[in-house]
């Protein structure tokens, strides 16, 4: 037979202090002196108490939950950014659940239902889009929403997103004056804004230099059909001598490869670069010229607007790009310039 669950009340008891000081000795930022803290949680872990957190949501309306949603984690940015918003979020007294999404219309929607199921405080979409529709649903909860990586032409949406235009014209600047000038591009995911700015930046970068694009592939955010993607582009004769892929994981599959399967030489033949900056480009494996996202002062700027939007519902929304750094390594020529 289960032990009987003890409650608030038993633990004001042993403690000598009321049940709504035990409450707020267990509700975070709440104010309690510390002696009434260490008295309650003496009494709390006497007798083994935990408080009924789905209890107290019904009775304040608060979940103390964030409905976390990314479309894959295999590209190694995105498990980053999940344990950097997880623990940002927990820091701030809140729980933390994490749906995986396809980012189609139809799993997007069914997805987005669960999250309002568990009456969450409020949802961060990492890479995800939100049809008009789902983000009308959640105004109407008073759920505020806000997009990571990704932006979307709702100005009612708030976003915080690297300045992808910048990052794809620094890259086209930077192949310009190291003198190349058939110019190669793989893209990602067509529908992305991530995909759709870099894309643009690099162009306009290119156009600023006098060049224009040679060739382009669709690698759609995957390893395979990056591969698939480096094999068309490189097979002939008349190949690029460098090349920008939208993101560092396909960028991996691009340089495997123009190396093992192709013969090629990087930088000599091929200059690769990238976007994102993960861990392993900077593997002496890779070596791979990449702009750099800040991370950092992505998650804390999703982190403040998220809490400012859950303190205030009429918030405006706020809409944040952010510079970041290309870093440039030995997969590009003259990667030791300033």
């Amino acid at each position: 037979m289960a032990s009987e669950r003890i409650t608030s009340l038993q633990v004001a008891q042993r403690a000598g202090v009321s049940q709504s000081a035990v409450s707020r000795v267990f509700t975070p930022g709440a104010s309690v002196s510390k002696a009434t803290r260490e008295k309650v949680m003496r009494a709390a872990d006497a007798l083994g108490y935990r408080p009924n957190v789905l209890a107290r949501a019904m009775i304040t309306g608060k979940s103390r939950i964030i409905g976390l949603v990314v479309a894959y984690l295999n590209n190694q940015f995105y498990p980053e950014v999940v344990e950097r918003l997880s623990v940002a979020l927990q820091d701030k007294g809140y729980h933390v659940l994490v749906f995986i999404s396809r980012n189609t219309a139809a799993d997007v929607q069914k997805v987005m239902t669960e999250i309002l199921d568990y009456q969450v405080d409020g949802i961060v979409l990492a890479s995800v889009s939100m049809s008009s529709e789902l983000a009308k649903r959640c105004h109407e909860h008073g759920i505020p929403v806000v997009l990571f990586n990704r932006v979307q032409d709702d100005p009612g949406m708030s976003s915080v997103a690297t300045n992808n235009h910048l990052g794809g014209r620094t890259i086209a600047a930077h192949f310009a004056a190291a003198a190349h000038r058939r110019i190669g591009y793989i893209a990602g995911m067509e529908q992305a804004s991530t995909q759709r700015d870099r894309e643009a930046g690099f162009r306009e970068g290119l156009r600023e230099a006098g060049l224009s694009l040679a060739a382009r592939e669709l690698g759609n955010f995957e390893y395979g059909q990056a591969r698939a993607a480096a094999l068309e582009m490189f097979a002939g004769r008349d190949f690029p001598d460098a090349v920008f892929v939208c993101n560092d994981y396909m960028a991996f599959a691009v340089m495997d490869v123009i190396r093992s399967k192709l013969g090629l030489r990087i930088p000599e033949d091929v200059a690769v670069a990238s976007f994102d900056d993960v861990p392993i480009a900077a593997w002496p494996a890779y070596d791979l010229t990449s702009y750099r996202q800040p991370i950092n002062r992505l998650v804390a700027g999703t982190v403040d607007i998220l809490m400012r939007r859950i303190e205030d519902r009429d918030a405006a929304p706020e809409h944040v790009k952010l510079d970041g750094e290309l870093m440039l390594r030995g997969s590009t020529i003259n990667a030791g310039e300033s």
